[in-house]
């Protein structure tokens, strides 16, 4: 439960940083280990995050783990995806895969608040709401507590930092990013609209600006089964090649194009972000801590997603401590092992997307006619996450062929 305790001491097995999904999804999967964990949460809940709130198969998995599934799903499901663009448009369902074919969507401010109080009602787990400021070393090179900003000091074995996209914390320890591979710049909001039980994620691959200049990203329609969307748009980017845009201004610009179509009101609550994607940070661990999720970079570079990697990496750090070995090495090899190739040939895909001619020619070809009916369901399936270790047919060896194959070739390798 939420800590309010005045004490200037606390003690715990593991200290996570940040009570997002990654998280909190830290908290549940050490409390059923028999962790003592401590939550250190800068606001308290509800509280937004910039987000597209879209919820894969491959997340309603892992949700399905943490028995929350259903509390989602119930107000509403999404059965795949509507991908547009280019004069042509092509509906892909989930595949049938080891995730199932139940996708969904939830606003972050109430998503965050679920698995959060999901967290605390395990008797191992409290919450601090601070600031944590820094950790303090032993001479063993080990986190032996963490400063908050309030003079208040938590002891403990391990640290989790799980402290979203920015991750301040992680920079105190090291934490790098490498803006030289390449990130998303992306802006949400909130529409009302009729068609909020719509059961199709809408994804325009042809973003253009109001100058009609195509954009190296999508806009999207998420369905949130409660009376409105999350409508939102990224952008591509790197350093050598930025996306020299206003997201928030293309925003209302994408949105008004869909006014009529969607019947939807004037964009709120207008949010953007920048993302670190596909494992291009370093510093992401040391003897007893790691970075997690958004922090550590876990964000697939064709589509911003990263709830479901977030869930996943949460359960695989706790999984470690078990063991209780030194994680600097390690951690960064767990990373790669599980994500490394499809991440590799993702960012190698998303950084051709941001050369302005590609996509126009391409796109046409991808969403129209016979060809479009056959690749767009195998883009769709790689932009959701949802090709496992389980998959064996020729897409999925193709695709891990090519990341293994791209991943030799990197300039910047993934968590370095």
């Amino acid at each position: 439960m939420p800590s309010n305790n005045s004490s200037l001491v606390h003690h715990a097995d593991i200290v996570i940083i940040g009570g997002g999904p990654a998280g909190s999804a830290a908290a549940i999967h050490a409390a059923r280990r028999g962790f003592h964990t401590i939550i250190v949460e800068q606001s308290p809940f509800p509280r937004d995050k910039t987000c597209g709130d879209g919820l894969t198969p491959r997340a309603i998995y892992q949700l399905q783990l943490l028995n929350i599934a259903t509390e989602i799903t119930k107000r509403y499901s999404s059965q795949g995806l509507k991908l547009h663009g280019f004069g042509g448009s092509v509906t892909v369902p989930w595949p049938n895969s080891v995730f199932g074919q139940v996708g969904s969507a939830m606003p972050r401010i109430e998503f965050d608040q679920l698995l959060h109080a999901t967290a605390n009602a395990y008797e191992e787990t409290n919450t601090i709401f601070g600031t944590a400021l820094r950790a303090h070393m032993g001479h063993d090179h080990r986190i032996n507590s963490i400063e908050l900003s309030d003079g208040k000091l938590i002891k403990t074995r391990f640290v989790v930092v799980a402290d979203g996209v920015r991750s301040t914390f992680g920079k105190t320890l090291g934490r790098k990013w490498h803006k030289e591979e390449v990130y998303g710049i992306a802006a949400r909001s909130y529409c009302a609209t009729a068609y909020s039980n719509e059961p199709w994620i809408h994804s325009h691959l042809e973003l253009r600006d109001n100058n009609g200049n195509v954009q190296p990203g999508y806009g999207w329609v998420f369905p949130l089964g409660n009376g409105h969307a999350n409508v939102g748009c990224g952008a591509l980017s790197t350093d050598r090649r930025p996306a020299k845009i206003n997201t928030k201004k293309l925003l209302h610009f994408y949105a008004d194009k869909l006014h009529e179509e969607w019947e939807f009101s004037t964009p709120e609550k207008v949010t953007s972000a920048l993302l670190p994607m596909g494992g291009a940070v370093s510093g992401v661990s040391g003897k007893n801590w790691v970075l997690i999720g958004d922090a550590a970079a876990c964000v697939n570079p064709l589509n911003g997603e990263g709830i479901d990697y977030g869930l996943e990496t949460a359960a695989k750090a706790i999984e470690l401590f078990d063991d209780h070995v030194d994680l600097t090495n390690l951690w960064p090899l767990v990373l790669r092992e599980n994500y490394g190739n499809a991440f590799s040939l993702a960012r190698t895909l998303a950084r051709a997307l941001t050369y302005p001619q590609l996509l126009p020619a391409l796109g046409p070809l991808g969403l129209r006619g016979r060809l479009g009916q056959k690749a767009m369901p195998i883009a769709a399936r790689l932009m959701g996450n949802l090709i496992s270790d389980e998959d064996h047919d020729f897409v999925a060896r193709l695709w891990r062929g090519a990341g293994s194959a791209t991943r030799r070739f990197s300039n910047t390798p993934l968590w370095s």
